[in-house]
């Protein structure tokens, strides 16, 4: 079986697309400032798969011309976002100093390595301390067992919530399982009552 590759440049030569060449680093602010603005979301520009599919034509120009007609406002509030969201980044740049990145960086190696390794014990702690019981770490020989800590007597498990969408997993664990998703600002648990 042969295996070719076709590089993102090709690629846009093979479909008669325009190459845009942007100075150093600046895409990834751009694109940084648009992850924080949501410029490009599909309340702002439209569902980008599904109008690719709508559309009929072969070229460039007739996307550009076909787009556009459904669309007219989308670039400009995009770039309004994005704008918007690049002035602030500006502004918090001259901010960002040697102690500024130390900070961050021991954030993130010590305060949230730990936070986020060490987080079953606080969905534990704080279910028990809401049903008014004790909890417990398990454990190794429990962990092995598929136990991560104990609520009163009760062994119980913590999984992600996409634990319980996975079919036909090989292992049977037997206990009681709090789910969890992690999400922007915190962590939301899934479990029965006690």
């Amino acid at each position: 079986m042969k295996k070719i590759r076709i590089k993102n440049e090709e690629v846009t030569q093979l479909l008669d697309a325009e190459v845009v060449s942007f100075p150093k680093y600046a895409t990834q602010l751009i694109n940084l400032a648009n992850q924080n603005a949501q410029g490009t979301r599909p309340e702002v520009v439209g569902q980008m798969s599904d109008l690719i599919q709508q559309f009929k034509g072969r070229k460039l120009r007739e996307w550009e011309e076909w787009y556009l007609n459904r669309h007219p406002e989308a670039i400009e509030k995009a770039k309004t976002r994005i704008l918007q969201m690049m002035e602030n980044l500006k502004k918090v740049i001259t901010l960002i100093d040697a102690d500024m990145i130390e900070a961050w960086v021991r954030d993130l190696v010590i305060v949230k390595t730990f936070v986020g390794l060490k987080f079953q014990e606080a969905i534990l702690k704080h279910i028990a301390t809401s049903v008014n019981k004790s909890y417990r770490l398990s454990d190794p020989e429990e962990e092995a067992r598929g136990i991560d800590g104990y609520i009163g007597e009760t062994p119980i498990s913590i999984k992600p919530q996409s634990y319980e969408s996975k079919p036909m997993l090989p292992e049977t664990i037997g206990v009681r399982i709090i789910y969890y998703e992690k999400v922007k600002d915190g962590i939301n648990l899934y479990f029965e009552e006690f």
